[in-house]
């Protein structure tokens, strides 16, 4: 196994995080950002506010795109358990 193999690897694992976590980080930011703007328009000053709508769109987002996610995460694992026998060498 060579560096080559090594750094392809490990691209090809930060790219599968990125591209799996994305969604959940992006719905996250939206509606962090729309309560932060509904907080500031409405001077209320309550830390915990953004807590409860994020987790609700967080877990909205989970149940829609789960699958994809899992199928992702997966699809990577099957590639390199498939591709076993030539890492060893």
């Amino acid at each position: 196994m060579t560096i080559d193999d090594v750094t392809a690897i490990a691209s090809q694992a930060l790219f599968t995080i990125i591209k799996t976590a994305a969604p959940l980080l992006l719905v996250s930011l939206c509606v962090g950002l729309i309560v932060s703007i509904f907080q500031t328009v409405t001077s209320i000053q309550e830390q915990t506010l953004t807590f409860v709508p994020k987790i609700l769109s967080i877990f909205l987002t989970l149940m829609l795109l789960g699958h994809w996610m899992m199928n992702n995460m997966t699809s990577y694992m099957t590639m390199l358990w498939n591709n076993f026998s030539l890492y060893i060498r």
